[in-house]
């Protein structure tokens, strides 16, 4: 019988050592190599011989220098062949959404049962997604939530929009004005637009939704 050949890239040590200690008692698989962040995965791969890479990577969402979507973002784009699961203590919608997008198979919470754990991995090892039903509920609350702040921010013009942004990243109205070579009673009357169409009471309120849904990354 192969084994399913495992990679294993988390920051804590002895997450690392009782991960690889628990899998090597399965017979089918094998840990061939260990990461404590997602940079260290990128080179670990790119020094392997095709025959040598990993069929599995085992990672952890939040690490140092690299996370674990970035890491998988990066390695698929260079190893589109290699299945990776997510393994975190994180159960939060738009991690997951941002995980599954990124290209990672499953997404499972470092508190499933060691039955569930291999289950996964098992799955994932065919291409398979497997996820316990708090892992769906959370992608599905995910999904919802983007396209809701995609309908919110379709119904802002171009320059409502940029006068928004403007505001998160804390300029004034003259500021805005000038920076967008309009007059400030324009930039007012942007404002007053953007706190009818959001539902809001102050420019505290906006700057705080713009970072909520997201939207200041976009710019």
């Amino acid at each position: 019988m192969n084994k399913i050949k495992i990679l294993l890239a988390d920051d804590h040590d002895m997450v690392r050592m009782g991960l690889k200690t628990y899998l090597m008692l399965e017979e089918q698989f094998e840990v061939i190599a260990e990461a404590a962040h997602g940079q260290q995965v990128i080179d670990l791969l790119d020094q392997m011989d095709t025959d040598d890479m990993p069929d599995l990577i085992l990672m952890d969402m939040m690490m140092p220098i690299m996370n674990g979507v970035e890491a998988t973002r990066c390695i698929l784009k260079d190893y589109p062949h290699l299945k990776i699961v997510i393994l975190t203590s994180f159960l939060e919608d738009d991690m997951v959404v941002e995980a599954i997008e990124a290209g990672a198979v499953s997404y499972i919470l470092k508190t499933v049962s060691a039955e569930e754990l291999i289950y996964a991995l098992q799955g994932a090892s065919r291409g398979m997604p497997v996820m316990t039903g708090d892992i769906s509920q959370a992608l599905t609350r995910g999904i919802r939530q983007r396209s809701s702040a995609q309908e919110e921010s379709s119904d802002l013009t171009g320059r409502e929009r940029e006068v928004l942004m403007l505001i998160a990243e804390g300029l004034s109205n003259k500021e805005i004005a000038e920076e967008l070579h309009i007059s400030i009673k324009t930039v007012k009357t942007h404002v007053s637009n953007l706190l009818m169409k959001c539902e809001l009471e102050d420019r505290t309120q906006l700057a705080i939704f713009a970072h909520r849904k997201g939207w200041v990354t976009q710019y």
